[in-house]
């Protein structure tokens, strides 16, 4: 664990020591080096990740050595040159970059590019070009299984033998193959280039050292593949079956003034944390949506209300990245508060690869700010062992992840990740909820002992978002002065009841009037 936060705090000072540089050295057309020390002399890398994120265009750099995963990701027009072998992830969500990898790269090379050119010149692994809508990337050497995997454009060039499943899920794009070439999924042929393909195709490589021949064989979709007309299983419960009790807390007079507000972002000394209003962070597809419109009223909590959004962030909002906006994140990471990874929208990662990941986008976003994952109920353990390793702010559990496991069912769940997992950590636990809470749905989930609560909103029109969030802050307080309590932070367990008996049984929360947990809770 120690030599990988080695690895981790070594690549974040390399990548604050080049953000400086980078438009110094575009303007004077100069190349910079990582991997030598000032006098020129070789000093090779090892295992270094997420270098080099968002190279701006005419940047130029070379790096000497095996470098790690997401090395130059999030590209937009810079030339990069690794003179030695790359991890995982070599110019994913590339939007303009010229790399080159003059060895080995690893699994995912140029994962959700969009535009720009990647060359390996010595083989690669699997899922080459997954996901990528455009651009160019050529590999002389072998590549493993699913190249081109869930591509809907670009072109992919593979000089040597692939693996099996070419192509799996592609709806557009070309990959064109001069080597052996297993037979493809269904969806996806196989067929001949013809004279025009390959002139074109030779003219966009520009290399006269490299031609594709003529026998090479073309991979295109035969088919617009959608997941339109598959049933998608929803959660079937809510949280209308739990009732809030007192536990044995004196009243609070009705004028006394609740705390209501949730810290994210406490790690250390230095950290400036993010305080939500409201144990609450609703979900906006647009951060506009939180902006009033000239000569509109503005909502204070709005104001200071961090949404999570998945673009145009405020200042306070934070960024949810998946692969719909991956490619775009880096323009807008800077002025965000924070960031949460939907890992429900990525390939699984190793931990070196998450880590390479994180400091990719955290070099982007500052690394003082907070940052944390989501994915669904069925993975909690998961999510909270890697958010509790990667030192993250927050884990935020999805209920709705096709799974079906209702609400009630998932407190006991989430409460045992909990204990198990982020007991000693600053790791904020949270969910995400189908529909859109009341003050009541906020109130259970924190006694429940989550952190706070994400979920969409009711409406998308900036006062109908402002009377929902006042009415939540209102009503929660009333709860809270009835259960007798002053913060949001005393609520616990104790004043949860279940309503019926199915709540009870699968929630393991005590039933109203038994007063105790049902008795399978307490088998052997």
């Amino acid at each position: 664990m120690a030599e990988t936060l080695d690895v981790v705090a070594r690549s974040f000072n390399i990548n604050n020591k080049l953000g400086p540089k980078l438009e110094a050295a575009a303007e004077q057309n100069a190349i910079l080096r990582i991997g030598w020390t000032n006098a020129g002399d070789p000093v090779p890398k090892n295992g270094e990740l997420g270098l080099c994120p968002a190279i701006p265009k005419g940047a130029k750099i070379r790096a000497l050595g095996k470098l790690g995963s997401w090395s130059a990701a999030f590209g937009k027009g810079g030339i990069f040159t690794i003179q030695g072998d790359s991890g995982s992830f070599l110019g994913a969500a590339n939007d303009g970059n010229e790399i080159t990898c003059e060895r080995t790269a690893g699994n995912y090379v140029g994962f959700a590019m969009k535009s720009g050119k990647i060359s390996v010149l010595d083989g690669c692994g699997d899922d080459l070009g997954s996901c990528m809508t455009g651009g160019m990337i050529v590999v002389r050497g072998n590549a493993g299984t699913r190249v081109g995997g869930g591509m809907s454009g670009g072109t992919i060039v593979v000089d040597g033998d692939i693996g099996n499943d070419p192509g799996a899920g592609m709806t557009g794009g070309k990959i064109v193959i001069n080597g052996r070439c297993p037979n493809p999924p269904e969806g996806v042929i196989l067929r001949p280039i013809t004279e025009a393909e390959l002139k074109e195709l030779n003219k966009s490589i520009d290399d006269d050292n490299f031609l594709i021949p003529s026998d090479s064989v073309c991979l295109e979709s035969s088919q617009d593949l959608s997941d339109a007309g598959i049933h998608k299983t929803v959660s079937s419960g809510d949280l209308s079956m739990i009732g809030l009790v007192p536990a044995n807390e004196p009243r609070v007079m009705s004028y006394a003034t609740c705390d209501t507000v949730a810290l994210l972002g406490e790690r250390s000394e230095s950290n400036t944390p993010i305080a939500l209003p409201l144990p609450l962070m609703p979900k906006l597809d647009d951060g506009n949506m939180a902006v009033t419109k000239k000569n509109g009223m503005p909502s204070k909590l709005i104001e200071q209300q961090p949404f999570l959004v998945s673009q145009n962030p405020r200042s306070v909002d934070f960024l949810l990245i998946n692969t719909t906006n991956i490619v775009h994140c880096s323009e807008v990471l800077p002025q965000c508060g924070g960031l949460v990874v939907d890992l429900m929208q990525f390939p699984s990662m190793s931990a070196e690869e998450l880590d390479g990941l994180l400091v990719a986008l955290r070099s982007m976003l500052s690394i003082e700010k907070p940052f944390g994952f989501m994915d669904g109920i069925g993975r909690v353990d998961s999510l909270h062992k890697a958010s509790a390793y990667h030192n993250a702010d927050l884990a935020m559990c999805v209920i709705e992840d096709e799974s079906g496991i209702s609400e009630s069912a998932s407190l006991p769940l989430i409460g045992r990740s909990n204990k198990a997992n982020l007991e000693n950590t600053y790791t904020e636990s949270s969910i995400s909820i189908g529909f859109s809470a009341n003050a009541e749905d906020v109130a259970k989930l924190c006694a429940a002992g989550l952190g706070f609560v994400s979920c969409s909103v009711p409406a998308n029109d900036y006062n109908d978002i402002a009377n929902w969030l006042s009415n939540i802050q209102s009503q929660l307080s009333a709860i809270l002065r009835r259960l007798g309590l002053e913060s949001i932070d005393a609520l616990s367990r104790a004043n949860l009841r279940a309503l019926d008996f199915e709540t009870a049984a699968v929630s393991g929360l005590r039933l109203s009037g038994y007063e105790r947990p049902l008795p399978h809770w307490f088998a052997r």
